[in-house]
């Protein structure tokens, strides 16, 4: 009967891991190449669905293992197909590979490489083990000060490297919005840590269950803070809108209103799934007979159940919103729209 338990579960976590890189990494590689073209998406970013088939290339973790050199053939092939030099039997996918690599690597504003930890593939990779310390159980003043103070640390970091560049952020901004997001984060989670201990009305059991909860409420809240407080400079000098040749038409603080809004919002989904999930699942796997024979399984077992919610939530998150959004002229101040002709205009969002 031990057997059959210990296959059962095995099987259940084999399932679980196979989904999620079934769904980050597979369902990228799924549909035909339409003709390539310069810049552009490869799938519809008008859907939900397309964008997330987009997101998960942007995700895909396998773009940290590009060399230098494949980077720099990405390129150079991207060059020369737009100065009209590329060579013959270059095929469409051979350019949207290109076009992968060079946009999960290379920032579009600035043309600089991200830092690895701080792309949106190593998003992930990285931040699966912060997210794992976030959710262990009977945490303490210190370890939750601990986990909550790396995660925004992270979060800072990855929200500075993806952000909309076309105006310089000067370093005391970076730094303000380290520290308010940080002091956010831990402030609600000890509060609510703290609230839970003196919860006269928890059984010991149920204290512990929502004790497991508490991450996320304190994530979602900092999230925010933390993409208001780094970008904080687009609201002040505003972000470069483009008309439909993608020339820029003017600074709009009201596309990065729209901006910042849209990017905080994702930030307050991401959260759900991946604090929300883990807590249910574990609760049901450690009342197995395998778990509580073998508790050394509990860390592993709960990193694995953590890198599938994550694999799924970051995709599904970031593509509530195109990169590139849309917005009329019309609704942007009256000298961006008294500029130009296009009645649609696009800036970069961020990630």
């Amino acid at each position: 009967a031990l057997w059959t338990n210990k296959t059962r579960f095995y099987v259940f976590l084999k399932q679980i891991f196979n989904y999620q890189l079934l769904f980050t990494l597979g369902m990228a590689e799924d549909g035909e190449f339409i003709p390539f073209k310069l810049g552009k998406p490869r799938f519809d970013q008008s859907t939900f669905y397309g964008r997330l088939r987009h997101y998960l290339d942007i995700v895909d973790p396998r773009t940290l293992f590009v060399t230098k050199g494949q980077l720099k053939e990405a390129v150079e092939l991207l060059d020369n197909y737009k100065h009209g030099n590329l060579p013959s039997g270059v095929t469409n996918k051979q350019l949207w590979e290109a076009q992968k690599i060079k946009q999960a690597i290379i920032h579009p504003d600035t043309n600089e490489k991200i830092f690895m930890p701080f792309r949106m593939s190593g998003y992930i990779p990285f931040g699966t083990p912060i997210v794992v310390g976030l959710l262990l159980p009977n945490q303490t003043l210190i370890s939750t000060v601990f986990w909550q103070w790396l995660n925004q640390s992270h979060n800072a970091c990855v929200n500075y490297a993806n952000r909309n560049a076309t105006k310089l952020t000067p370093t005391s901004k970076f730094i303000l919005g380290y520290l308010g997001a940080v002091g956010s984060a831990v402030s609600i989670a000890v509060g609510l840590n703290v609230m839970i201990q003196k919860a006269n009305k928890f059984s010991p059991a149920t204290r512990h269950l929502v004790q497991r909860f508490v991450p996320f409420p304190a994530v979602a809240s900092a999230n925010v803070c933390n993409v208001v407080l780094m970008r904080h400079i687009e609201l002040d000098k505003g972000i470069d809108v483009l008309d439909a040749d993608g020339k820029v038409v003017g600074s709009s603080r009201i596309a990065a209103q729209h901006a910042l809004l849209e990017t905080a919002l994702t930030r307050i989904a991401l959260p759900m799934p991946i604090l929300v999930l883990p807590p249910f699942v574990m609760s049901f796997l450690e009342k197995t007979s395998l778990l509580r024979s073998h508790p050394r399984l509990l860390l592993p077992v709960h990193s694995l159940v953590c890198l599938a919610a994550f694999g799924l939530a970051l995709p599904l998150a970031i593509s509530l919103f195109p990169q590139m959004s849309e917005i009329e002229a019309s609704k942007l101040e009256p000298e961006i729209a008294a500029a130009t002709t296009s009645k649609i205009l696009t800036y970069n969002k961020g990630l």
